[in-house]
């Protein structure tokens, strides 16, 4: 993923390894969540919520602009959440499952609405555990193998 950074911060200690799963590791990632994204999300999420709205007050379908801020959490939320997904793919990791692979992201969101307009990218820093995916580790040897191949000759 360009523009981002993966730090693996050691083995952690305190979780158990999951049944079938190697060991488990602390990783810190810096990451920029795409504006597109987040205005995507924004705006399938206001379909939705004028199709289903019915605040009191408000025509049916109508949103209050109290509601607005939410959404556009909402959206930036979910913004993070795929880029730390695919930057978990990205690296060759798996994700644990479960309370044991929730990530933790240092900023706070609501300051981040604030000030946020739409379209612009989200820099954010998260901390998460997971392993390294044997498969993908697997494939990553076979080309680098290739690779030395075509060098050596």
């Amino acid at each position: 993923m360009p523009g981002s950074r993966m730090k693996n911060m050691g083995a952690s200690g305190d979780e158990q390894q999951q049944e079938g799963e190697g060991q488990v590791y602390t990783f810190w990632l810096e990451a920029e969540a795409d504006g597109k994204l987040i205005k995507e999300y924004r705006i399938q999420v206001e379909k939705d919520a004028s199709k289903k709205a019915n605040f009191p007050g408000f025509r049916k379908g109508q949103i209050p602009p109290y509601a607005q801020p939410q959404m556009t959490m909402f959206a930036i939320q979910e913004g993070v959440i795929k880029t730390c997904e695919s930057a978990v793919a990205a690296y060759g990791l798996k994700a644990l499952s479960g309370e044991a692979g929730s990530v933790e992201v240092h900023e706070d969101i609501k300051e981040i609405c604030n000030g946020y307009k739409l379209g612009d990218p989200v820099k954010f820093t998260a901390t998460f555990k997971a392993t390294f995916d044997p498969e993908k580790m697997a494939k990553g040897e076979v080309e680098q193998e290739k690779e030395e191949e075509k060098v050596a000759e």
